[in-house]
């Protein structure tokens, strides 16, 4: 598949026959069975992750497929219009997944594990990965090809980045049993790892350096490595001074994160997500 897919998407044929729809929907059912990824844990890699770029030129093979069609439910009350290729993901009781009512929209070519809630209105986008046991809660964002670990909390109104181009770049990557408070933003490829817990309102992105009270270093992105958050690590939202000129003189501060503690047990017992929610 990853040969016809890089082949299609690198030599763009005068018009698309059944032989490339027969071979897009056949990638679609994989990203939505889990069994291709954007991207994949890789313990070889510094960051632990890997990118799958080809998979990432499927889905842009899609929307470059795809007419545009009617797929109001009303077209009077609900007008929508979107391309052919990708529709809302099919979905039954069977793959046990909490969709409550109230207009949440998961789009086809994602992944999306068993015991995963998504409270409305929240949206996950294609190329995405929820493991299984995922809260995602409402008004959140799981943004296109972004990966979320399992028993994971999107808390309300969170935003997890989406990248598609280039298809070299890193996705947002959030790790297993993740706590994400709300009005929170994760962008630009960061990399989030294991049981970390992210405090109301931080943000975070390859701009904005992460300064860490505990072990008493600054984490940052570079040209070649996109932000990670340590295991474990407790990030709130907190601010710097500026040092000199007018920012000084006017005594300005900028936005920064700051890890303030590593996860233990009092924080696990704060953040635990109740069983009889699921």
């Amino acid at each position: 598949m990853q040969q016809d897919i890089e082949k299609l998407f690198d030599e763009k044929p005068s018009s698309y026959d059944d032989s490339h729809f027969t071979l897009f929907a056949a990638f679609k059912a994989a990203l939505n069975k889990g069994e291709i990824r954007s991207a994949e844990p890789d313990p070889t890699a510094k960051n632990g992750w890997k990118v799958n770029s080809w998979v990432k030129k499927g889905i842009l093979l899609g929307f470059r497929m795809g007419l545009v069609v009617d797929m109001s439910p009303d077209p009077q009350r609900l007008p929508f219009f979107d391309k052919a290729t990708y529709p809302v993901r099919p979905m039954t009781s069977a793959d046990g997944v909490r969709i409550v009512p109230g207009g949440s929209t998961i789009r086809d070519g994602c992944f999306i594990g068993r015991g995963v809630t998504c409270m409305p209105p929240m949206y996950i986008n294609v190329g995405s990965y929820v493991g299984d046991g995922t809260m995602v809660d409402s008004h959140a964002l799981i943004g296109s090809c972004a990966q979320i670990g399992k028993n994971c909390h999107v808390s309300a109104a969170s935003q997890i980045g989406g990248v598609l181009e280039p298809v070299g770049a890193m996705p947002v990557i959030v790790e297993d049993d993740v706590m994400i408070g709300g009005n929170c933003g994760v962008y630009e490829g960061t990399i989030v790892k294991k049981s970390a817990v992210l405090g109301t309102g931080t943000i975070l992105n390859r701009s904005t350096p992460v300064y860490d009270l505990v072990k008493e270093t600054v984490y940052s992105a570079t040209d070649d490595e996109p932000l990670v958050i340590p295991e474990g690590a407790v990030v709130v939202a907190g601010s710097r001074p500026i040092g000199k000129g007018k920012g000084k003189e006017w005594g300005l501060s900028l936005y920064t994160p700051v890890i303030v503690k590593y996860r233990d047990e009092k924080t696990g017992a704060k953040i635990q997500l109740e069983d009889l929610l699921r």
